[in-house]
């Protein structure tokens, strides 16, 4: 190399050598950190959403069922079959989603243990269910004391491992958005490097010879210029459409899926409001459910609020709007129910819960629908931006390797013409 360095051939060997090299490391540097972030992004859209998703119809599922428990129970000992259907569907549902999620995780991850709680504990939770309906239709009060139990399992067993594991898929949804959103920092910088290295080596040409162009040296420029801006461009979009899916989408399904789990279990509590009567209080002497309600309303209109602020369109205000109104309905008719039920006429309370009109259960169904509206539309908003964005990279990896191959290439001709002239 020294000896090569002492003549004018040797260094333009030299020259074309490391201008070549340099290309093609640009090349690989970009085909490597974009697959890296179009792997991440096709997660988002197709592994980690979906199953943080899922593990939010887990913990939905479950708290559906136990309020469809809880009405079922108060209806009587001829149980309505719609309700029996709600919880079975729920049920079947909350089962299925456990073994898909079990799939694609590990057991030794916080996922895998939450999983293994729940698979646990859901049958037990269901036998609880089963005795409280048979005591039920034999007139036994015992059933009620089943029903509690079985409650009491499902709030401090089975929802708080159903919440750990949609924390779990969630996080790992975030990570996946950092790590796809992240700037190909190196890429970039051997981009500017190769960039340079063939502008000096024009430039020592043209100083030299007086020939303003080397038509290979300027067509690797070409293909490296080329392959910046496609990167540069290409990620940006990407960035920017994940991040549209992220704040537009994601963060409206989180809250609007944690309102409907606030929705379900003020409604459970509700119903064994009119289940207990009375036999689990607080310390302060209050009933336990009637308080959990309360709490749990206050969070479900505070939530409804910050849905409202995230939603982008109409599409998306309209249904989180008629929640709130009905949100506000269903609040006074829980209001008249209390005062009904307070007053000793427990029957007409009763029907004004789980009645067939003019019920807070209504109130309660037509919430439940106007959120799962809202959460379809945000469902479609996040799939687009994330699609998008993931889009905005294809293609990338292949095109920069192939075009950092035909730069070196021409770099190596333009430089074996000038080396010719020494023959």
């Amino acid at each position: 190399m020294r000896a090569a360095a002492t003549t004018e051939p040797g260094r333009l060997w030299i020259i074309g050598t490391v201008v070549a090299l340099l290309v093609v490391a640009f090349g690989a540097v970009t085909a490597w950190e974009v697959s890296d972030r179009a792997a991440a992004a096709d997660d988002v859209v197709s592994r980690s959403q979906p199953l943080s998703a899922d593990a939010a119809s887990i913990y939905r599922s479950l708290a559906d069922a136990d309020t469809a428990a809880a009405s079922g129970f108060l209806a009587g000992a001829q149980e309505p079959h719609a309700v029996r259907l709600r919880y079975e569907s729920d049920i079947a549902t909350a089962s299925r989603l456990l073994v898909k999620a079990a799939a694609n995780t590990t057991g030794a991850s916080d996922s895998g243990r939450s999983i293994a709680a729940l698979n646990e504990q859901l049958p037990v939770y269901n036998g609880l269910i089963e005795q409280a309906r048979a005591n039920n239709r034999q007139g036994f009060p015992v059933g009620g004391a089943y029903l509690r139990y079985a409650n009491e399992r499902m709030t401090q067993q089975l929802l708080p491992a159903a919440q750990k594991l949609y924390e779990a898929e969630t996080g790992r949804l975030y990570e996946d958005y950092d790590q796809a959103e992240t700037w190909p920092y190196a890429a970039l910088a051997v981009g500017v490097v190769a960039l340079g290295a063939l502008f000096w080596a024009q430039r020592r040409t043209y100083l030299r010879t007086n020939r303003v162009l080397n038509h290979g040296l300027l067509a690797a420029s070409a293909a490296s210029v080329v392959v910046l801006l496609w990167l540069v461009a290409g990620h940006a979009v990407a960035a920017a459409d994940l991040s549209t899916s992220r704040s537009s989408g994601q963060e409206s399904l989180k809250v609007l899926n944690d309102a409907r789990i606030d929705s379900l279990k003020a409604r459970a509590n509700e119903n064994l409001t009119l289940v207990a009567r009375g036999a689990v209080q607080t310390k302060s002497g209050d009933d336990q459910y009637d308080t959990d309600y309360k709490a749990e309303m206050k969070d479900l209109v505070a939530k409804l609020g910050s849905a409202g602020e995230l939603a982008d369109d109409s599409s998306g205000r309209t249904p989180v709007k008629d929640a709130q109104d009905n949100v506000a309905q269903w609040q006074k008719q829980h209001d008249s129910a209390r005062k009904t039920d307070d007053a000793g006429d427990y029957e007409s309370a009763l029907g004004q819960v789980i009645g067939a009109s003019g019920s807070t259960g209504q109130s309660f169904d037509r919430v439940d629908a106007a959120l799962e509206k809202a959460i379809g539309h945000e469902q479609r908003e996040f799939t687009r931006a994330a699609s998008d964005g993931k889009g905005a990279l294809t293609g990338l990896p292949l095109g920069a390797a192939v075009l950092a191959v035909l730069g070196a290439a021409a770099a190596g001709v333009g430089i074996s013409r000038r080396l010719a002239e020494y023959r």
